[in-house]
Order: C-alpha cells, then sequence, then structure tokens
C-alpha cells in the first residue's frame, strides 16, 4: 500500500523542509542582516534587496505548522526570530535591512525595483497567519506598525507611488479582514491597486529608477570587496551553479520591451482594463489575487468581468498543461499566444502558488468551480515539483522538457520558492472549503485530520462544523468527509446542505452516504474552444448533493482515475503527433533514468498498452503508467511532480504517440 500523500507531505514539510530552510537562510545571511540591521552584529549584508522577504515567508509557514505540529525547537526558532524583526524594526514602524544597512536616509525611492514594500508585505502576511493560526499578537503589533507606517507614508499619493511588485496589496487586505475595525488597511490596498497602469511617463519612470538601482548597487558591492579586504578570513556563503535554463532567441530585448512599456511590473493599464495575461508572471498572479480580495470585500462587481477575461486568457492562451505559467526565462513571465516550447519553459514554482492564490480567490468571489479545479491541478504539478522528496532540494523554474541541463538545487539565489512552497503547503486547509447560508462547499480533496468551520446558518446565527477529510489522492480516487459534530450556537438548526466539485478529470464517479448509494442526475455537459495545453478546467462542476447533512454523517466518493491523452492546440508548435499523459489529477513524464538506453524525444508510445501499475519501491512509492512502444519496448512514466529527485536527467511531458490533435 502506498504512503498516504498528504500525511506524508506535511510531515517532511514540518520535520525537514522548514528546518533545512532555515539553516539556509542562516548560512546565506538572510537572518543575520537583521542582526546586523539591529546594530547585534558586525560583518557584511548578504543577499539580493529583498531577501528579507524569504525569511517572513518561513516565518508564515512555521506559524501554521506550530499548530498542527508542535515542535518546541521549531517554536524557540520563531520567537528568537518575532524577538529580532522587533529589535530591527525603526521605531516608527519601518523595517527594510537593505536600506538600513546601506542606506539609512533613503526609503521608498525606487519602488518598481527594489521591493520595500514587497517585503513589508510578507512580514504582514506572516503576522497574520501567526495570529490566526496561534492567537498569538507578537508579530501582528510589529506589522501593523509596519502597515501604519505605509498608511502614513502613502495615502493620497497618486500612480507613481504604486509598487513594482505585487504583495502589499494582499498583505493589507488579509490585515483587514483580521482588523475588520480599521479601514485604513483596505482603503490602502485599494488605492495602490486602482492607482496602477495610470504613470504618463512610465518608461521614463522607471528608466530613471533602473540607474539610481545600478548606481546603488555598484556602491553596495564596492563597500563588500573594502569589507573583505579589510576581513580576509571573512567567506562569503557560495551558492551552487545556476541552472541552464533554455531561452528563445531575443528574450534580453522583449524584457526590456516589456519593462518599459509596464507590462513587466503590471503597471500597463488600470486593472480594470486589463483583460489578458502579460508580463511578469508572478507579479501577474499577485495582482490579481489581490484584485480578487478587493472584490470579495468591498462587493465591488466592476472587478469581476476583467478578472474573468484575465483568467480565461491565460487558461486557453498562455498555460502550460501542468497549469504552469511564464514561458520566457529572461522575462520570467508570459510570451505570445501559444509560445509554450516545453524547454523554455520557466514556469515559476512561486507563479504556479500565485495562481493558485488568485484561483482559491476567484472561488470565493464567483462561487464558480473551474477555479477550485485548476487550484488542484496546479497543486499537484505545477507547485508540487518545486519541492523535492526529502524537502531540502527545490526547482526554480519547471520546464516539461529537459535535455540534463537542469536539477534540484538546495538554496537559490534568488530563494523565494522553497518557503513559498512551505507557507502554501501548511495553509492548505484553509482552501479545502467555502461557505455560504446554510451551504458547505467542497473544493479540494485534501485529506486533514480535524478541522471547525463557522457556517452562516440559513435563518441567522451560525453552525460550527467539526469534520474530517481523508483522501486518497492521488493515487487513488477515493475520499470520506465525515461529519463529526454540528454545534448550533446561536441557531436551533443541525444540518447543512453540501455541495462537492466534480474534478474535470473524473468522467465517472460514484458517491455514498452512510454508505447508501446517492442517485444523482450528472451536471450538463458544456463544450469549449480547446485550450492550450489541452487540461480544461472549465470541464469542472459543482454537485449539491440534495439532502440534509448532520452530525455523525459520512460521505464517500469514488473517482474513476482514468488514463487520459491530452493535447496541445493546434497553434502550440512543435507538438503535432504529440500527447501528455493524464491519470486522475496527476500529469506524467518520460525520466531518462526509467528507461535506459532509450530517446525519450523521439521514442513513439502505443497508447492502447497503457496501464497504472502502484510501484511502492519507486520514487517512495508512486502509481506509475506502464506502456510500450510502437516496437515493443518496455517503458515507465512517472507523475511529473517527481522528476529530477535521483539528479540530472533527460524528461519529457510531450510524448509520441502516433495521433494528431
Amino acid at each position: 500500500m502506498l504512503p498516504d500523500f498528504w500525511t506524508n507531505l506535511r510531515e517532511i514539510n514540518a520535520r525537514q523542509a522548514i528546518f533545512h530552510q532555515w539553516q539556509q537562510l542562516e548560512d546565506s545571511g538572510c537572518i543575520h542582516n537583521f542582526r546586523l540591521a539591529a546594530g547585534e552584529a558586525q560583518g557584511f549584508r548578504e543577499g539580493w534587496f529583498f531577501a528579507d522577504s524569504d525569511a517572513y515567508k518561513w516565518l508564515e509557514a512555521a506559524s501554521r505548522i506550530l499548530r498542527d505540529t508542535p515542535d518546541a525547537s521549531l517554536s524557540r526558532l520563531v520567537e528568537d526570530f518575532i524577538g529580532l524583526v522587533g529589535r530591527t524594526q525603526c521605531p516608527d514602524g519601518y523595517i527594510f535591512t537593505y536600506n538600513q544597512i546601506h542606506f539609512p536616509r533613503v526609503r521608498w525611492q525606487n519602488l518598481q525595483i527594489e521591493h520595500e514594500l514587497y517585503c513589508h508585505g510578507h512580514l504582514i502576511e506572516a503576522a497574520v497567519t501567526r495570529f490566526e493560526a496561534c492567537g498569538q499578537t507578537d508579530l501582528l503589533v510589529i506589522a501593523r506598525q509596519a502597515a501604519d507606517r505605509i498608511v502614513a507614508d502613502f495615502r493620497g499619493k497618486g500612480a507613481y507611488h504604486t509598487p513594482g511588485h505585487q504583495e502589499i496589496e494582499i498583505a493589507l487586505l488579509r490585515l483587514h479582514r483580521v482588523t475588520p475595525e480599521d479601514t485604513a488597511y483596505l482603503e490602502m490596498a485599494r488605492q495602490f491597486l486602482e492607482q496602477r497602469g495610470r504613470s504618463r511617463w512610465f518608461a521614463l519612470s522607471v528608466a530613471r529608477q533602473f540607474l539610481q538601482v545600478e548606481g546603488r548597487t555598484r556602491k553596495v558591492q564596492n563597500r563588500k570587496q573594502a569589507y573583505l579586504q579589510e576581513h580576509p578570513d571573512h567567506h562569503p556563503y557560495q551558492l551552487p551553479p545556476d541552472n541552464e535554463a533554455k531561452k528563445p532567441p531575443f528574450t534580453t530585448l522583449r524584457w526590456y520591451a516589456n519593462a518599459l512599456s509596464g507590462k513587466y511590473f503590471q503597471q500597463h493599464v488600470p486593472i480594470r482594463r486589463q483583460h489578458s495575461a502579460v508580463g511578469h508572471s508572478v507579479r501577474f498572479a499577485y495582482l490579481e489575487t489581490a484584485a480578487a480580495m478587493l472584490a470579495e470585500i468591498s462587493g465591488d462587481q466592476s472587478l469581476i468581468s476583467p478578472l474573468e477575461r484575465a483568467w480565461e486568457h491565460m487558461v486557453t492562451r498562455r498555460m502550460y498543461v501542468t497549469g504552469g505559467i511564464g514561458s520566457l526565462p529572461d522575462l520570467e513571465g508570459f510570451g505570445n499566444d501559444y509560445e509554450l516550447d516545453p524547454e523554455y519553459a520557466y514556469a515559476e514554482t512561486c507563479a504556479a502558488l500565485g495562481s493558485m492564490f488568485w484561483n482559491a480567490e476567484m472561488g470565493k468571489l464567483t462561487n464558480k468551480p473551474q477555479y477550485g479545479d485548476l487550484f488542484e491541478w496546479q497543486l499537484y504539478n505545477a507547485a508540487a515539483v518545486g519541492m523535492g522528496l526529502r524537502g531540502d532540494s527545490y526547482l526554480y523554474n519547471n520546464p516539461l522538457a529537459c535535455r540534463g541541463g537542469v536539477t534540484r538545487q538546495p538554496w537559490y539565489a534568488i530563494p523565494c520558492c522553497p518557503s513559498n512552497i512551505s507557507r502554501t503547503w501548511a495553509n492548505l486547509g484553509q482552501y479545502l472549503f467555502t461557505s455560504g447560508p446554510g451551504q458547505l462547499t467542497l473544493h479540494q480533496y485534501i485529506t486533514i485530520p480535524q478541522q471547525v468551520i463557522n457556517l452562516p446558518a440559513e435563518g441567522g446565527g451560525n453552525l460550527a462544523i467539526r469534520l474530517k477529510v481523508e483522501s486518497h489522492l492521488p493515487w487513488e480516487g477515493f475520499t470520506r468527509l465525515h461529519v463529526v459534530e454540528v454545534t448550533p450556537q446561536d441557531t436551533e438548526q443541525h444540518s447543512f446542505q453540501l455541495r462537492l466539485r466534480l474534478p474535470s478529470w473524473a468522467q465517472n464517479y460514484t458517491i455514498t452516504i452512510n454508505g447508501k448509494p446517492l442517485a444523482i442526475a450528472p451536471p450538463p455537459t458544456m463544450q469549449y474552444a480547446p485550450t492550450a495545453g489541452g487540461y480544461d478546467p472549465r470541464m469542472a462542476a459543482f454537485l449539491p448533493l440534495g439532502q440534509p447533512i448532520r452530525a455523525g454523517d459520512v460521505v464517500e466518493t469514488r473517482f474513476e482515475m482514468s488514463i487520459r491523452l491530452l493535447h496541445a492546440h493546434p497553434r502550440v508548435k512543435g507538438h503535432r503527433g504529440k500527447a501528455a499523459i493524464t491519470r486522475g489529477p496527476l500529469v506524467y513524464c518520460l525520466e531518462s533514468i526509467d528507461n535506459p538506453g532509450m530517446d525519450i524525444f523521439t521514442i513513439r508510445l502505443d497508447s492502447h498498452t497503457f496501464t497504472a501499475e502502484s510501484d511502492p519501491d519507486l520514487l517512495d512509492g508512486v502509481v506509475k503508467i506502464a506502456a510500450r512502444s510502437a516496437d515493443g519496448q518496455r517503458l515507465t512514466l512517472i507523475p511529473y511532480f517527481l522528476w529530477g529527485n535521483r539528479g540530472r536527467s533527460n524528461m519529457t511531458v510531450w510524448v509520441h504517440t502516433g495521433k494528431e490533435a
């Protein structure tokens, strides 16, 4: 029997990944930067100007982990670091170690590039999570001081005072959700969002900022060289060599064009006129997340249509079959429509995570099933690929084909993805359900030992629903939801309605309530134009169970886990005669280590020979797909998210099947 996927993943995150990341943050100088800024140590600041954000994301992950997996040593690390952050913060709330150490008289100077507000945003998010998960206000006090500083410095300012990397908007809106009595954070987020794309002379402004940043960077480097000459015993942190990302022609020129036009920074048009996925993919996803949050919190219906149009454009024209987004390495973002070369694919892990955040918010906002479906698909494929089996190696970019140039590494020069993965894994319980009056909707089939959901009752008041979810995904299509307790608080209601998301990949399914099969009419089949990668989340549906659910009820679902061949849109070059092999929510790939002596890029698979086989000895236990080539050779396909865990190798998602799209 294969290990429980989600129990194992959480264990790796809590026992291995979080401690590995802390050590890397220490070794790379990220934590030491705070000691330097606080005046508690000597030395030289290491890392990019936005390095603080990596520590804050780690803090958010650790805070959520501690709620579910108490650990004395992790608790000490968290409390000690929070104390250090508090001592680093300026008396007026400002905190940004790069400026505090190197340019103490400078603030908010290069907002498009140097990420001050981005770092403040991740501090605030960590504080909100710690408060929600543990009830602790120590970090929240620090975060509110930082947020108050931002409000005081930016309130009423225009387009030239919006950040170049979206994040602070999400953070302020999350802060508003836990402090609804103070509308200043909501209004500040609204201002940052509404003022985007309104700079008349953006190209000149960002060019000036690039020159300023270049000059500041040169000063920092000169100081570093002087410091190293004075301290010859000091050895700067050394990273492993970067992966060799394959690049299409003219990517540097395209980056300059994107930067000067504002697309790279999501500054090219106001948010209600942004109907397409362009520019830096992480920035795009974070911007759309914040806009969806603002629409949901404020009730601003005018934001919904542009959000839906941008999502539709991304899914149908600019998304890989894995759910990965961002096809250009230098740009770290979107190319043209259907420009989805599998070897060029950047598909940054953080971009997939950002898209998941956006989809979670869109599910709340619109009450439509496709957003939860894409969340699931990206979770298993575009995001899970970013962390290795042991929690101590990572992928930053995620190509869909590789000729040995990419390998997992313990850390990166820009280590945004490791702690971003860990905080997402730790927070997954927050994405399972949404609720409305008398109705609970299950979006994600993820094992959770126990969770309490406060559900508004139909006639007013609230229900406290305690439940457990057991999921055998992604290996088997079985899930069980057990309603442990329904507690009337200020209502007489003792039951609720339940809806399930029917995944786009599930052609057939059965549902039982307390062991009795549920007679259900399947939702109508919808027809859509093909997507770029072949995967279409719009095929998902919601299924109301149609009867009251009470304490003690057990709802079981069995989804058929058939093997499917997905075909790319005809306008995607180089994919004719090829298919991506999927089973359930997983995309599979050929890796050379499993298929020695074969050219995996040219071999032709016989699609009639595919079988799913459980293999407890392969990659700690997987369901692999066995197949034969057209000339009878045995082949093995593994889940894409597990590739690269056994050293450098060749890999491809798209395989020749002889069947054209």
